[in-house]
């Protein structure tokens, strides 16, 4: 704790200016990121006023006080934000496992457009619509975009080397611009609307195909009339169901519930008049943080790297309302508004918003019970002395040992931690050498945590008996990482799910627990995962290979011939379909050379 003469020489040497201050314990430890308009006056604070429990243990462990002083409120509330996210303060208000959400791509600067799943920074050309708040929302309004305005959604370099309609043709999801099956101001069209659509110009878009649809009757081209009215039926049905308000624009509704120190926020995306979707985040806070401390740190870690409404309805006035609008406009570059309480029509979709904050809430304390009797079975089954609070889990995929990647899942006290898992590329071993490819992934990552850059976590498991455990013993010791528990998880005599047996270091005797211990359901579900994230890992190597490597790799063929083989056959598939002489016949391939690319076309794909 401080003393008195510390503590005010500390505050001496604080400028009135804004920033973000770092509360620090005796061993280095942060213990709390804030931020502030006037750094001075907020850390001053902290040792003028009555505080509540938690503010009052936190302050009497603080040793130092770190601050960075910034331009603006809006630089403040970035830096906040990262701190908070790579420290982990425990008195903060923690979102976990957050990422960045998803938006439609529509590639404008081309002749014609592809639409397209993105995620990502939106500073390239084009117009990016979102966000969404899943990527099963994105898929689905792509998909029902290919039925009613059939524009592509191939990448650019399957759209290139078409020399005829491939299958999205057949079935009438697109007009196959890549062989000049539709003009390019027809094409446009279809552009047109979908763009509208996007942008909740949903009567615009009806009104427009009702038009055309009299036309064709009117022309006795009655089945063009068939299938405009069929894209209008559909899309009456999308708007009934995404409907919120007739006055249009964008905002999203916040909602925040709060039980036995667990708290759910919900969000609804709002844009067009349209609801977009929704979602649920439980960030973690303090034991005794109020509803308004919570949506004040969930409003500043969830716009800190997203795009901000220029409404934001919210159940709970924040924190520091007035300095998170000031911080939110300087990001947007126009007025955002954080709106509470609220009357009338947006009343009622706050609370439908509440709603669903309660019912998610309950699932998630519900399931959360039942994950705290796993974690205690699992400490019984192990003897540990407390239950885990971080474990780690590492599998390898491969296909006959090529391409092998390695994972890394983490589970914490409340479940997985899916912002923590890590995946491993791993080379320069002998095909097939699991206990090789274990020690590698092993050694990286847990080099990072021996410079500090990772948590150490309680409990590490091995898919794999004692080989594997081993392996895995030898790149701690080699490395120096003490305090790890190790236990291999390996399959039974019969390999059934139920009749695992954990080993565990110097240990003569399996540990066998019975098919229905909470336990080893624990331990089954982390295992799955890190299996489920190794094999969706080693597939897409795989087929980023397949699509790469097959032609890059012969002798002979460059990229002009590439391009020709790929128009030719449509992509890879059809040139493995094909015959030395078909390969042969395509300008510019000696026969020679054809049977070198049929060879190689068979063995890289694996026929």
């Amino acid at each position: 704790m401080l003393t008195d003469e510390a503590r005010r020489a500390l505050l001496a040497r604080i400028p009135s200016q804004p920033g973000v201050y770092r509360m620090l314990d005796a061993e280095g430890t942060v213990l709390y990121v804030g931020k502030a308009k006037e750094l001075k006056r907020r850390v001053s604070s902290y040792f003028s006023r009555s505080l509540n429990h938690r503010l009052q243990v936190m302050v009497a462990r603080i040793a130092d006080i770190q601050i960075t002083v910034t331009r603006t409120e809006g630089e403040a509330l970035l830096l906040e934000a990262d701190l908070i996210k790579s420290h982990q303060p425990r008195f903060n208000v923690l979102l976990r496992d957050d990422k960045s959400y998803p938006f439609i791509y529509l590639s404008t600067q081309d002749a014609f457009p592809r639409l397209a799943f993105y995620r990502g920074s939106r500073k390239g050309k084009g117009r990016y619509f979102g966000p969404y708040p899943s990527a099963s929302a994105v898929r689905e309004t792509l998909q029902l975009l290919q039925k009613i305005f059939p524009v592509r959604q191939c990448r650019d370099s399957f759209f290139r080397n078409r020399s005829r309609p491939c299958l999205q043709y057949q079935i009438k999801r697109c007009t196959a611009p890549c062989v000049g099956l539709i003009s390019e101001p027809d094409y446009a069209e279809d552009v047109a609307r979908s763009i509208k659509f996007l942008d909740g110009r949903t009567d615009e878009v009806i009104r427009e195909l009702g038009e055309r649809m009299d036309e064709a009757a009117a022309a006795l081209e009655f089945e063009r009339a068939a299938v405009l009215r069929d894209q209008i039926a559909t899309l009456g049905r999308i708007q009934q169901r995404q409907y919120v308000t007739a006055s249009g624009g964008d905002l999203d509704i916040l909602a925040c519930a709060t039980e036995a120190g667990v708290h759910c926020v919900q969000v609804f995306f709002i844009r067009a008049g349209h609801n977009l979707g929704n979602k649920s985040f439980f960030p973690k806070a303090p034991l005794d943080a109020t509803p308004e401390t919570v949506m004040a740190g969930f409003l500043t870690q969830f716009y800190a790297d997203k795009p901000i409404a220029p409404e934001l309805l919210v159940s709970h006035a924040p924190e520091e309302q007035e300095f998170l609008e000031t911080a939110f406009a300087q990001r947007a570059g126009r007025r955002v508004a954080i709106r509470h309480p609220l009357r009338g029509e947006r009343a009622q979709w706050l609370k439908m918003a509440q709603s669903n904050a309660e019912l998610a809430l309950k699932s998630r304390l519900g399931s959360r019970s039942g994950y705290n009797q796993r974690l205690e079975a699992l400490r019984e089954l192990l003897k540990l002395d407390e239950q885990p609070r971080r474990m780690e889990c590492f599998d390898i995929s491969h296909t006959q040992g090529e391409l092998t990647v390695a994972s890394c899942v983490v589970f914490d006290d409340e479940g997985p931690r899916k912002s923590d898992y890590r995946r491993f590329n791993i080379d320069g071993i002998a095909p097939g050498d699991d206990y090789a490819a274990m020690a590698q992934a092993l050694g990286r990552r847990y080099k990072r945590i021996k410079d500090g850059e990772v948590p150490v976590p309680d409990l590490l498991f091995i898919d794999g008996g004692r080989g594997q455990l081993n392996a895995a013993v030898g790149i701690l010791e080699e490395l120096g990482i003490q305090g790890v528990r190790l236990v291999g998880v390996a399959k039974g005599p019969d390999r059934k799910p139920g009749a695992e047996q954990l080993w565990q270091p110097h240990q003569r005797h399996a540990i066998i627990a019975p098919a229905d211990s909470p336990a080893m359901h624990l331990i089954q579900q982390i295992r799955d995962e890190a299996h489920r994230f190794a094999i969706t890992g080693h597939r897409q190597r795989r087929d980023k290979a397949r699509r790469t490597s097959v032609l890059e790799d012969i002798p002979g063929v460059g990229a002009k011939r590439r391009a020709s083989l790929l128009r030719a056959f449509g992509g890879l598939r059809g040139l493995r379909r094909a015959s030395a002489d078909d390969i042969a016949r395509v300008d510019g391939i000696s026969t020679v050379l054809a049977e070198q690319i049929h060879q190689a076309v068979h063995q890289e794909l694996g026929g």
